[in-house]
Protein backbone atom coordinates (compact mmCIF):
# COMPACT_ATOMS: atom_id res chain seq x y z
CA UNK A 1 0.00 0.00 0.00
CA UNK A 2 2.88 2.38 0.65
CA UNK A 3 4.16 1.59 -2.89
CA UNK A 4 0.17 2.72 -4.44
CA UNK A 5 0.37 5.85 -2.10
CA UNK A 6 3.53 6.74 -3.71
CA UNK A 7 1.26 6.48 -6.98
CA UNK A 8 -1.07 9.22 -6.02
CA UNK A 9 -0.58 13.07 -7.39
CA UNK A 10 2.30 14.45 -5.33
CA UNK A 11 0.55 17.75 -4.97
CA UNK A 12 -2.29 15.79 -2.47
CA UNK A 13 -1.26 15.42 1.02
CA UNK A 14 -0.02 12.95 3.05
CA UNK A 15 -3.79 13.08 4.97
CA UNK A 16 -5.76 13.14 1.57
CA UNK A 17 -3.62 9.78 -0.12
CA UNK A 18 -3.81 8.20 3.64
CA UNK A 19 -7.42 8.08 3.84
CA UNK A 20 -8.02 7.31 0.06
CA UNK A 21 -5.51 4.32 0.56
CA UNK A 22 -7.78 3.48 3.60
CA UNK A 23 -11.00 4.21 1.81
CA UNK A 24 -9.89 1.84 -0.90
CA UNK A 25 -8.72 -1.18 1.18
CA UNK A 26 -11.78 -1.15 3.31
CA UNK A 27 -13.77 -1.11 0.28
CA UNK A 28 -12.01 -4.11 -1.20
CA UNK A 29 -12.28 -5.95 2.10
CA UNK A 30 -16.12 -5.60 2.08
CA UNK A 31 -16.30 -6.46 -1.64
CA UNK A 32 -13.83 -9.92 -1.08
CA UNK A 33 -16.33 -10.63 1.74
CA UNK A 34 -18.97 -10.64 0.20
CA UNK A 35 -17.95 -11.66 -3.35
CA UNK A 36 -15.56 -14.45 -2.18
CA UNK A 37 -18.26 -16.64 -3.17
CA UNK A 38 -17.55 -16.17 -7.03
CA UNK A 39 -13.73 -17.18 -7.31
CA UNK A 40 -14.19 -20.03 -4.97
CA UNK A 41 -16.81 -21.95 -6.43
CA UNK A 42 -14.49 -21.58 -9.38
CA UNK A 43 -12.25 -24.03 -7.77
CA UNK A 44 -12.24 -28.06 -7.77
CA UNK A 45 -14.25 -29.59 -5.38
CA UNK A 46 -14.78 -29.73 -2.50
CA UNK A 47 -14.08 -25.99 -2.13
CA UNK A 48 -16.39 -24.90 -4.90
CA UNK A 49 -19.32 -27.07 -3.06
CA UNK A 50 -18.47 -25.43 0.03
CA UNK A 51 -17.93 -22.00 -1.61
CA UNK A 52 -21.28 -20.17 0.79
CA UNK A 53 -19.82 -21.71 3.93
CA UNK A 54 -16.04 -20.59 3.54
CA UNK A 55 -17.79 -16.70 2.64
CA UNK A 56 -20.43 -16.86 5.77
CA UNK A 57 -17.78 -18.05 8.19
CA UNK A 58 -15.23 -15.34 6.74
CA UNK A 59 -17.70 -12.75 7.42
CA UNK A 60 -18.72 -14.32 11.41
CA UNK A 61 -14.73 -14.08 11.77
CA UNK A 62 -14.62 -10.47 10.70
CA UNK A 63 -17.99 -9.55 12.35
CA UNK A 64 -15.61 -10.88 15.83
CA UNK A 65 -12.98 -9.11 15.48
CA UNK A 66 -14.61 -5.77 14.88
CA UNK A 67 -16.97 -5.44 17.52
CA UNK A 68 -14.30 -7.26 20.17
CA UNK A 69 -11.60 -5.01 18.96
CA UNK A 70 -13.74 -1.82 19.65
CA UNK A 71 -14.61 -2.94 23.14
CA UNK A 72 -11.20 -4.48 23.91
CA UNK A 73 -10.16 -0.77 22.86
CA UNK A 74 -12.59 0.82 25.47
CA UNK A 75 -11.54 -1.40 27.95
CA UNK A 76 -8.13 -0.98 27.44
CA UNK A 77 -8.05 3.57 27.63
CA UNK A 78 -10.54 2.20 30.77
CA UNK A 79 -8.11 -0.39 31.98
CA UNK A 80 -5.11 2.35 31.82
CA UNK A 81 -6.47 4.97 33.38
CA UNK A 82 -7.25 2.58 36.35
CA UNK A 83 -3.39 1.74 36.75
CA UNK A 84 -2.73 5.21 36.99
CA UNK A 85 -5.25 6.67 38.56
CA UNK A 86 -4.68 8.12 42.73
CA UNK A 87 -7.24 6.23 43.87
CA UNK A 88 -5.89 2.53 45.38
CA UNK A 89 -8.94 0.53 44.82
CA UNK A 90 -9.14 1.46 41.02
CA UNK A 91 -5.21 0.20 40.78
CA UNK A 92 -5.67 -2.58 42.17
CA UNK A 93 -8.93 -3.80 40.13
CA UNK A 94 -6.96 -2.67 37.12
CA UNK A 95 -3.75 -4.22 37.87
CA UNK A 96 -5.68 -7.79 38.58
CA UNK A 97 -7.75 -7.73 35.15
CA UNK A 98 -4.68 -7.09 33.41
CA UNK A 99 -2.49 -9.69 35.83
CA UNK A 100 -5.65 -12.31 35.48
CA UNK A 101 -5.75 -12.01 31.89
CA UNK A 102 -2.26 -11.73 30.63
CA UNK A 103 -1.80 -14.73 32.82
CA UNK A 104 -4.33 -17.27 31.53
CA UNK A 105 -4.74 -18.70 28.19
CA UNK A 106 -7.01 -17.32 25.85
CA UNK A 107 -8.86 -20.75 25.36
CA UNK A 108 -9.18 -21.14 29.23
CA UNK A 109 -11.29 -17.53 29.01
CA UNK A 110 -13.36 -18.56 26.07
CA UNK A 111 -14.49 -22.04 27.99
CA UNK A 112 -14.98 -19.87 31.47
CA UNK A 113 -17.27 -16.97 29.83
CA UNK A 114 -19.31 -19.44 27.95
CA UNK A 115 -19.39 -22.22 30.70
CA UNK A 116 -19.12 -20.31 34.26
CA UNK A 117 -19.95 -17.29 33.84
CA UNK A 118 -23.57 -18.04 33.49
CA UNK A 119 -23.48 -20.13 36.85
CA UNK A 120 -21.71 -16.95 38.75
CA UNK A 121 -24.19 -14.73 37.20
CA UNK A 122 -27.78 -15.53 38.17
CA UNK A 123 -29.94 -14.47 34.63
CA UNK A 124 -26.97 -14.12 32.95
CA UNK A 125 -27.46 -15.60 29.17
CA UNK A 126 -25.32 -15.31 26.67
CA UNK A 127 -25.18 -17.01 23.09
CA UNK A 128 -22.03 -18.92 21.65
CA UNK A 129 -21.03 -15.71 19.86
CA UNK A 130 -21.54 -13.46 22.32
CA UNK A 131 -19.70 -15.07 24.91
CA UNK A 132 -16.63 -15.19 22.45
CA UNK A 133 -17.30 -11.18 21.71
CA UNK A 134 -17.05 -11.01 26.00
CA UNK A 135 -13.46 -13.56 25.88
CA UNK A 136 -12.10 -12.02 23.16
CA UNK A 137 -12.69 -7.93 24.18
CA UNK A 138 -11.63 -8.95 27.55
CA UNK A 139 -8.53 -10.20 26.34
CA UNK A 140 -7.77 -7.69 23.98
CA UNK A 141 -8.25 -5.02 26.48
CA UNK A 142 -6.21 -6.30 28.84
CA UNK A 143 -3.09 -6.24 26.40
CA UNK A 144 -4.18 -2.67 25.03
CA UNK A 145 -4.22 -1.34 27.99
CA UNK A 146 -0.63 -1.77 28.91
CA UNK A 147 0.01 0.25 25.26
CA UNK A 148 -2.20 2.71 25.49
CA UNK A 149 -0.78 3.37 29.30
CA UNK A 150 2.93 3.00 27.71
CA UNK A 151 1.14 5.84 25.67
CA UNK A 152 0.49 8.13 28.16
CA UNK A 153 3.47 7.76 30.38
CA UNK A 154 5.33 8.88 27.33
CA UNK A 155 4.02 12.23 27.38
CA UNK A 156 5.93 15.21 28.86
CA UNK A 157 4.53 16.04 32.31
CA UNK A 158 4.99 19.55 31.46
CA UNK A 159 2.30 19.41 28.69
CA UNK A 160 -0.34 18.49 31.54
CA UNK A 161 1.22 21.45 33.94
CA UNK A 162 1.06 24.12 30.60
CA UNK A 163 -2.65 22.94 30.19
CA UNK A 164 -3.89 23.83 33.70
CA UNK A 165 -2.17 26.96 33.53
CA UNK A 166 -4.20 27.81 30.81
CA UNK A 167 -7.42 26.99 32.31
CA UNK A 168 -8.51 23.51 30.98
CA UNK A 169 -9.67 20.96 33.71
CA UNK A 170 -8.50 17.62 34.25
CA UNK A 171 -10.63 15.88 31.62
CA UNK A 172 -10.41 18.84 28.99
CA UNK A 173 -6.59 17.95 29.53
CA UNK A 174 -6.78 14.83 29.25
CA UNK A 175 -9.36 14.65 25.97
CA UNK A 176 -7.75 17.49 24.19
CA UNK A 177 -3.79 17.27 25.05
CA UNK A 178 -3.06 14.42 26.53
CA UNK A 179 -5.02 11.58 25.28
CA UNK A 180 -4.70 12.46 20.81
CA UNK A 181 -0.83 11.96 21.23
CA UNK A 182 -0.91 8.87 24.06
CA UNK A 183 -3.13 7.53 21.30
CA UNK A 184 -0.82 8.06 18.44
CA UNK A 185 2.07 6.54 19.87
CA UNK A 186 -0.12 3.70 21.28
CA UNK A 187 -1.47 2.82 18.01
CA UNK A 188 1.11 0.51 16.62
CA UNK A 189 1.27 -1.65 19.53
CA UNK A 190 -2.71 -1.16 19.40
CA UNK A 191 -3.01 -2.57 15.58
CA UNK A 192 -0.78 -5.60 16.48
CA UNK A 193 -3.24 -6.57 18.81
CA UNK A 194 -6.25 -5.88 16.48
CA UNK A 195 -4.45 -7.97 13.69
CA UNK A 196 -3.79 -10.76 16.88
CA UNK A 197 -7.26 -10.95 17.87
CA UNK A 198 -8.40 -11.78 14.08
CA UNK A 199 -6.46 -14.80 14.13
CA UNK A 200 -7.47 -15.92 17.72
CA UNK A 201 -11.06 -15.40 16.99
CA UNK A 202 -10.41 -18.94 15.84
CA UNK A 203 -10.71 -20.19 19.05
CA UNK A 204 -14.14 -19.42 19.45
CA UNK A 205 -14.72 -22.49 17.62
CA UNK A 206 -14.63 -24.44 20.09
CA UNK A 207 -17.67 -23.41 21.58
CA UNK A 208 -19.82 -23.82 18.88
CA UNK A 209 -19.37 -20.37 16.76
CA UNK A 210 -19.45 -21.06 13.36
CA UNK A 211 -16.61 -19.11 12.23
CA UNK A 212 -14.05 -19.67 9.34
CA UNK A 213 -11.72 -22.03 11.51
CA UNK A 214 -15.31 -24.33 12.05
CA UNK A 215 -16.05 -23.78 9.05
CA UNK A 216 -12.71 -25.37 7.58
CA UNK A 217 -13.16 -28.28 10.12
CA UNK A 218 -16.24 -29.23 9.31
CA UNK A 219 -15.89 -29.56 5.70
CA UNK A 220 -12.54 -31.58 6.23
CA UNK A 221 -14.46 -34.26 8.50
CA UNK A 222 -16.86 -34.45 5.79
CA UNK A 223 -14.88 -34.84 2.89
CA UNK A 224 -11.43 -35.81 4.29
CA UNK A 225 -9.58 -33.81 2.41
CA UNK A 226 -7.80 -31.75 4.69
CA UNK A 227 -5.05 -30.38 2.34
CA UNK A 228 -7.19 -28.25 -0.04
CA UNK A 229 -9.39 -27.33 2.68
CA UNK A 230 -6.72 -25.14 4.96
CA UNK A 231 -4.76 -24.09 2.22
CA UNK A 232 -8.24 -22.22 1.58
CA UNK A 233 -8.73 -21.49 5.41
CA UNK A 234 -5.32 -20.20 5.62
CA UNK A 235 -5.45 -18.26 2.33
CA UNK A 236 -8.67 -16.22 3.51
CA UNK A 237 -7.20 -15.80 6.88
CA UNK A 238 -4.16 -14.26 5.02
CA UNK A 239 -5.78 -12.17 2.90
CA UNK A 240 -8.10 -10.41 5.73
CA UNK A 241 -4.96 -10.14 7.94
CA UNK A 242 -3.01 -8.37 5.17
CA UNK A 243 -6.29 -6.03 4.60
CA UNK A 244 -6.11 -5.18 7.92
CA UNK A 245 -2.45 -4.68 8.22
CA UNK A 246 -2.89 -2.75 5.30
CA UNK A 247 -5.59 -0.54 6.78
CA UNK A 248 -3.94 0.06 9.78
CA UNK A 249 -0.50 0.83 8.08
CA UNK A 250 -2.81 3.75 6.39
CA UNK A 251 -3.94 5.27 9.57
CA UNK A 252 -0.42 5.16 11.27
CA UNK A 253 1.21 7.54 8.55
CA UNK A 254 -2.18 9.46 8.38
CA UNK A 255 -1.53 10.31 11.98
CA UNK A 256 1.72 10.33 11.35
CA UNK A 257 3.09 8.33 14.14
CA UNK A 258 6.61 8.01 12.67
CA UNK A 259 6.80 11.91 13.93
CA UNK A 260 6.64 10.38 17.56
CA UNK A 261 8.97 7.86 17.05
Amino acid sequence: MRAAITLFPVAWSRERRSAIAIALVTAGLVAFLWLMTIPLSWMPEPIKSAAIQFAEGARVTMALTVVSGTIGILLGILAALAKLSKFPPFRWMANFYVWAIRGTPLLVQVLFVFLALPGLVPGLELSDFNSAVVALALNAGAYNAEAIRAGILAINKGQTEAARSLGLSPFQTFRDVIFPQSFRIALPPLVNNFVSLLKDSSLAYVIGVVELSNIGNRIQSVTFQPIPVFITTASIYLILTTALTQISGAIERQLDVERHQ
